[in-house]
């Protein structure tokens, strides 16, 4: 046991102190938080950093005449030429378009020199369609906000019933939660996985192994190259996380300054509007993710952390050991990365097939005999569970999974430390899955 605890300390430090490590665990909660920041930021301000284009209107209807109203990115130019001398003026320019409104209202169309953007072609359609139902409602004496009224979406709340008493469900946040643990494993599995596989090469190829062989039985040496490697990844989480949350929050003060000023000269403006309109008229509210944001920090709150992290660390560590003693084993068993292909891909096909069911059979149906079923099988068990934790497990149904994910973990270092033990000693003979099965059966 000494030993291995001398193996589990190398493998950590070495790595620890090493500087990509150090710049890595920096680095990435600084990458992930200014990513959110700059997709939230050019998803606001994305009309105010395009280039303006201007779409001359030629309605021949007669309904649309200084009604289409302009955005930060489009401006509507209304004239009284030809359609085809409009069209030939826009050929001229790159940012111009010509809308062609006929008097039938049928075949209505947009055309330019350069293909208008999704964004532009939509937000003309959306505009088009605004007047237009704005003027057959006048034809037809029906008031818009009478029809507004009877318009608004219904909203459904989610709640789960419980011994306690009734709880909301918050279907997408667990849904996120949920998909977001997968992720990390999935990711998690792959990335210290091949890192305990390359290490292994590095020290078979340079002989170094033949060395530490001397003094260590070679179970030991692959259990503390796992747990080693595992410890340092479980490190890099945790700082990951502690610094990602240290930077949300200190940005959501930011945010939330920004947030209560807009909603402040949001309130006014309504006001001013309210006073404009005639009496009887109430100013609509606008729209706003307030009431989304304030539900998702409510759904947030409910969680529960300690269940949710307890069973993230046992999927994490258990499925990261049970796929690093596998990857061990293929990495003792060749001399070169290029070799490992052969092994990896029917290793990590589990998991693959797994991650692509995620996104729809389990999270569609986390209760289907088939989630239930790659929720207890250990080679698909960490993603598949962390998933339908999120909708309600039985617990017999977790405690079954947990103890057959420890199971398999067992079996799995027992079978990869029958092959390890030869594999490391073993030179310029190109492994197959016959020779490894050789291998498997020598005595020792």
């Amino acid at each position: 046991m000494n030993k291995i605890l001398l193996i589990i300390q190398r493998e950590y430090l070495s790595r620890v102190r090493k500087k990509s490590f150090l710049v890595l665990t920096f680095l990435v909660p600084v990458l992930f938080v200014g990513m959110i920041a700059l997709i939230g930021y050019l998803a606001v301000h994305q009309d105010a950093m395009s280039d303006k284009k201007i779409v001359k209107v030629v309605d021949e209807s007669g309904w649309f005449a200084n009604k289409l109203k302009n955005s930060t990115s489009i401006e509507f130019d209304y004239t009284t030429a030809s359609f085809a001398s409009t069209k030939e003026e826009v050929l001229k320019s790159d940012d111009e378009y010509v809308l062609y409104i006929p008097a039938t209202l049928t075949n209505i169309q947009l055309l330019g020199k350069k293909k208008p953007s999704a964004y532009t072609s939509q937000t003309i359609e959306e505009r088009v369609n605004s007047v237009a139902q704005s003027h057959r409602l006048a034809e037809a004496h029906i008031d818009s906000s009478v029809l507004a009224g009877v318009q608004q979406s219904l909203h459904v709340e989610v709640k789960q019933i419980t011994e306690k008493g009734e709880k909301d469900a918050h279907s997408v946040v667990t849904l996120l939660l949920g998909m977001l643990c997968a992720v990390v494993i999935y990711m998690s599995l792959f990335i210290y996985g091949v890192q305990v596989m390359r290490g292994v090469i590095e020290e078979k190829v340079s002989r170094i192994i033949e060395v530490i062989i001397s003094s260590v039985k070679p179970f030991q040496l692959m259990m503390g190259k796992i747990i080693g490697v595992g410890a340092v990844g479980l490190t890099q989480f945790l700082l990951w996380i502690v610094l990602s949350v240290g930077l949300f929050y200190a940005g959501g003060s930011t945010l939330m300054k920004t947030g209560v000023k807009s909603k402040t000269e949001q309130m006014k403006k309504m006001q001013q509007q309210a006073n404009e309109m005639p009496a009887g008229q109430a100013a609509a509210p606008p729209a706003g993710d307030e009431n989304e944001m304030g539900e998702i920090m409510r759904s947030l709150a409910e969680v529960n952390v300690p269940y949710i992290v307890g069973c993230f660390l046992f999927y994490f560590l258990f499925g990261y050991m049970l796929y690093s003693a596998i990857f061990a084993a293929v990495g003792s068993a060749v001399d070169s990365e290029t070799e490992t292909q052969q092994f990896v891909l029917p290793v990590t096909l589990p998991l693959v097939f797994t991650f692509m069911l995620a996104q729809s059979v389990i999270i569609n149906n986390p209760d289907s005999s088939l989630s239930v079923w790659l929720s207890m099988i250990p080679f698909t068990s960490p993603i598949a569970m962390m998933i339908r934790l999120q909708f309600g497990v039985p617990m017999w149904q977790l405690g079954l999974s947990m103890l057959l994910l420890l199971g398999g973990f067992l079996v799995t270092v027992w079978v990869a430390g029958r092959i390890y033990r030869v594999g490391i000693l073993m030179y310029g003979k190109k492994a197959s899955y016959k020779e490894l099965a050789k291998w498997f059966t020598y005595k020792d």
